[in-house]
């Protein structure tokens, strides 16, 4: 292989981050994400050490991105047929992405906020005063429960089959929020037949067990409990 000279090395490399941002679906999303936060943060007036941070996280997620695709390619490159270890690699690689996109969004929130004159302390009085704050945060650990009890598991995918079962607790978690929120005889009689039905379908259509679909019910309806408690006055 012939060697290139700087020029063509300098443009060899944008010509690899232009292809992924016109092929990937996901680049072009962080990347107008990255753009917008960037703005916004000179429109902040961050300071140097904030925009340097803001910059090395939004390039983490970038990069992420670029060698989430070269690995694709490569394993597509030598493999043209299915391969249990190379659906092991890709996804070892999206969830790189993944956990990049998370740890972007914790330093942009913190930055952000920090900028606007908003206090951690405050935020957390706002969200024990507000039922539509627990709720979003109820739904987010019910979520993360099923996932991680899943991998513990190690049944089924995250987002179908094993135990528990993820819609049977996001459904009954969703009644027990009603419950506590509005507690009318009728719309919590209507919204448990919901999530009964839903439970339901899901042992019908041979997706779960009897035992996960109770399980995740029960689960969704104790850490709700659980975190309404800790988190109401």
């Amino acid at each position: 292989m012939q060697r290139q000279n700087l020029v063509e090395s300098f443009n060899a490399a944008i010509e690899g981050f232009i292809y992924v941002l016109r092929t990937q679906r996901n680049m072009r999303l962080h990347f107008l994400i990255g753009f917008s936060a960037l703005l916004a943060g000179v429109f902040l007036n961050f300071t140097y050490v904030e925009l340097i941070l803001l910059c090395i996280t939004i390039a983490f997620v970038l990069i992420a991105e670029m060698f989430n695709t070269a690995i694709e390619h490569t394993i597509d490159l030598f493999s043209k047929e299915f391969h249990p270890l190379a659906r092991i690699v890709k996804d070892i690689a999206a969830g790189a992405v993944l956990m990049s996109a998370i740890a972007a969004t914790i330093v942009g929130y913190i930055l952000f906020v920090s900028r606007v004159g908003l206090r951690i302390e405050d935020n957390i009085i706002k969200i024990r005063d507000s039922n539509w704050h627990i709720t979003f945060i109820v739904l987010i650990v019910v979520f993360v429960m099923v996932i991680l009890s899943k991998i513990l598991l190690q049944k089924g995918t995250p987002l179908r089959g094993g135990m528990p079962s993820g819609h049977s607790a996001i459904a009954f978690s969703i009644w027990t929020i009603i419950s506590l929120v509005y507690p009318t005889s009728l719309v919590v009689f209507l919204v448990f037949v919901l999530a009964f039905l839903v439970a339901t379908s899901r042992v019908r259509n041979a997706i779960h067990s009897l035992p996960e679909v109770f399980v995740g019910g029960v689960s969704g309806i104790l850490v709700t409990l659980l975190i309404f408690q800790l988190l109401r006055k």
